[in-house]
């Protein structure tokens, strides 16, 4: 791979988004496993909601023009509620007893509510004159049947299932979760529980990409972790292809160093390249590229470097494979600083940061006071990445800044 200019985050994420499409033929799922799913075609309501005008409100079911008369005493000649309606169509000066989600009777046209009414002996009156069409929900008001009740593309979540639910749809036909080989490497590194010694760490990269990838809808796959040996790693690279993996994400040996082999074991198992080196801060070394129909992403070996690399690009990465209409959106959003800032050089920063709000309600947004791209602690205990742009001035507290928000 030939040296090159460090990439701006944003061209970066545009050339990995740039032939992410779909993976494959759809599966069709059911509600209870759909959670965190991308929908691969629209979800279209088989039925309308509500089915009837049905009453908001517990009460009774009126005609606005007796009211016309005053003082006039309303008849009680039934009662309806949910799964049960009044059958009858409501005459003039009668009145039905009715409970919310109950069906309107037929001559209804308003609600009035049991705390604004007087029953004396089977006769209604009325210490207000209710509206017409006051607490009623109209029939077809949520979504009306063969209209569209969510998009192909829409990610799935807890409000996005009881839709689907309600629109009377038991499974739903969703993308096909990415596979993802996760791959760690360095002679260094040892298994959780294994009794590092002071010349080890313990491997943790892989366990947080995974998480991320899961919670993006993805399926990890753990391959372990390699030596820092041209051969190893290569032997961990065709295991990849043997899971038939979409992503192929390796964690370590990004950089230049005498034991970053990585770059030499992905050009000679045949990587087509794609970039290396991101004008960011943590996170400078990155890789990309793509081997046979797999994309490549080389995480650097910091903890959080390869967090924060992984959810601004491995993330959005995974969603667009899965037809996710908002891959790549722009998911950060305004605060004021906490704290003072100085101007920042030659990368966009990532700062951890904790979340506050001021006396008037607004979020704000102060670094961690250290920022080492090996303490996890600090991730643990940030709330959002604050974001500073290259070569970004001095900035004072209280002036606005743009976060990420970590999950």
């Amino acid at each position: 791979m030939t040296e090159q200019k460090p990439l701006g985050v944003d061209e970066a994420l545009a050339r990995v988004l740039e032939h992410a499409r779909p993976l494959g033929e759809p599966e069709t799922v059911p509600l209870a496993r759909a959670l965190g799913r991308t929908l691969a075609e629209d979800v279209l309501a088989r039925r309308t909601q509500p089915p009837v005008d049905v009453s908001a409100m517990d009460g009774y079911g009126v005609r606005h023009a007796d009211f016309m008369t005053p003082r006039v005493r309303l008849r009680l000649v039934g009662e309806s509620a949910a799964g049960h309606a009044f059958e009858g169509p409501l005459k003039p000066g009668e009145c039905v007893r009715i409970f919310t989600g109950a069906r309107v009777p037929a001559g209804a046209d308003t609600i009035l509510l049991q705390e604004d009414a007087i029953v004396e002996n089977g006769l209604i009156h009325a210490s207000v004159n209710p509206a017409p069409g006051r607490h009623i929900r109209a029939k077809g008001v949520d979504f009306s049947i063969g209209s569209t009740a969510l998009r192909a593309g829409t990610r799935l979540g807890p409000a996005q299932i009881t839709l689907a639910a309600a629109a009377d749809h038991a499974e739903l036909s969703v993308a096909r979760r990415p596979r993802v080989a996760i791959l760690a490497s360095g002679d260094e590194l040892v298994e959780p529980g294994r009794g590092a010694g002071p010349d080890r760490i313990v491997s943790c990269n892989d366990l947080a990409a995974a998480g991320l990838v899961e919670q993006a809808g993805g399926e990890p796959i753990h391959l372990g972790i390699c030596r820092d040996d041209l051969g190893d790693i290569k032997r961990g690279i065709a295991r990849a292809r043997e899971a038939r993996a979409d992503v192929l994400v390796t964690l370590g040996g990004a950089s230049v160093g005498d034991h970053d082999l990585l770059r030499p074991a992905l050009a000679g198992e045949g990587m087509t390249p794609g970039f290396w080196r991101i004008a960011m801060r943590p996170g400078k070394p990155l890789i990309f590229g793509r081997l046979d129909e797999a994309f490549v992403l080389g995480l650097p070996g910091n903890p959080v470097s390869s967090y924060i690399c992984a959810l601004l690009f491995l993330v959005p990465l995974l969603r667009a494979l899965q037809g996710d209409l908002a891959a790549g959106e722009d998911k950060t959003e305004g605060a004021l600083l906490g704290v003072d800032m100085p101007a920042n050089k030659g990368r966009r920063d990532y700062l951890r940061a904790s979340l506050s709000k001021d006396a008037q309600g607004r979020l704000v947004a102060t670094p961690l006071p250290l920022q080492d791209s090996s303490l996890l602690s600090e991730l643990a205990e940030a709330r959002a990445l604050l974001i500073r742009e290259v070569d970004a001035p001095p900035a004072k507290a209280g002036e606005p800044c743009r976060i990420l928000r970590l999950p």
